[in-house]
């Protein structure tokens, strides 16, 4: 049993890190579509875009990962919650196919209007895929109806105030990192607009970073006492403070300081600690309120043939990873590209 309990929790941990790294990676990535609709140019749209153009299309292994994860290791969970938000992943399926699609085409459209229709769907579907995650994420959190082992909710349970909430959140949120990535790779005027979009990014982030809070905890009966019961208060209470924290200095370094990699990095910490703040929501839970981590997963063989392949493929994707972004570091200058 304890063999098995083990496993599980490794198996859970392995998959958070998984769609963390997701968000945090293609977040700024749909956060640079989200922005596209305030930069008119196509010399400032074209820079934008060739400031991802290395690393973009790895970004999405990450979900891939989650997703087949929570199938292999989890596959109670995985038949509960695909049923229950079936039109949000559809739609930000189509979103990032869709997105994907106009990545490569608007490089090769011979006409202005067939250049500007491929950026409408690159906005599309970067805002479509951002709305869809966030409301996915409401859907989890306000819970689902279970019956036995299956779904027993409606078509339509995942759309609710509380759900589109987070779904605006998410979508502030990866304007905010897509703001801060632009700002630490791209130079001149471009940089300082970008730089005062991140501000007014940042503000609505905190806004949907405590809206989402209350709510959440408003819906979840007992939440409370699961924050604050002793010893897990030791670590719990760390959260609010540690998440001020940052915002104080992600003020200074937005409004104040000018240090151009302080602001993405701050903006990384941000999303680390909510994340965290939702892990700690919901554990021990696969399903809130209905599922286990324990009863939701596989057998314990099952977990521990995929888990020798998941160690040691998760390095060598960590791995390729970094070097892509280590390659292109620097600055990206128009006529020069990286340096």
């Amino acid at each position: 049993m304890f063999y098995s309990i083990d496993l599980t929790v490794a198996w859970a941990l392995l998959l958070a890190f998984a769609v963390f790294v997701y968000v945090v990676l293609d977040g700024f990535d749909l956060g640079i579509g989200i922005l596209y609709p305030f930069f008119r140019k196509k010399e400032d749209r074209d820079l934008m875009m060739n400031s991802v153009a290395p690393v973009w299309d790895g970004n999405e292994t990450w979900l891939v990962l989650g997703g087949g994860g929570l199938f292999a290791a989890f596959p109670m969970a995985y038949a509960i919650l695909m049923p229950a938000v079936y039109p949000p992943i559809i739609a930000m399926l189509l979103a990032l196919i869709f997105r994907g699609v106009a990545f490569e085409y608007r490089w090769r459209a011979g006409s202005w209007l067939s250049k500007k229709s491929w950026d409408a769907a690159f906005i599309a579907g970067s805002v479509v895929a951002a709305l869809s995650q966030g409301i996915i994420l409401g859907a989890f959190l306000q819970g689902i109806e279970v019956e036995g082992r299956a779904y027993a909710g409606g078509w339509w349970d995942w759309l609710t105030p509380f759900s589109v909430i987070c779904g605006l959140a998410v979508v502030a949120g990866y304007g905010f990192l897509g703001a801060c990535w632009l700002n630490m790779k791209l130079e001149g005027d471009i940089q300082h607009r970008v730089r005062l979009m991140a501000r007014g990014f940042f503000v609505a982030t905190l806004v949907g970073i405590v809206a989402v809070s209350v709510a959440t905890w408003l819906l979840q009966v007992g939440l409370a006492a699961r924050w604050f019961v002793w010893p897990l208060v030791l670590l719990t209470g760390l959260v609010p403070v540690l998440l001020a924290l940052i915002a104080l200095a992600l003020s200074r370094s937005l409004f104040a300081d000018g240090r151009d990699r302080m602001p993405f990095l701050l903006g990384l910490a941000l999303f680390a600690l909510c994340f965290l703040g939702l892990g700690l929501s919901v554990w021990p839970n696969a399903i809130p309120h209905e599922v286990t981590l324990w009863e939701a997963a596989a057998p314990a063989k099952s977990q521990l043939f995929m888990f020798v392949g998941a160690i040691v493929l998760v390095p060598i994707i960590l791995a390729y990873t970094a070097y892509a972004y280590w390659v292109f570091r620097g600055k990206l200058d128009p006529n020069k590209g990286y340096h």
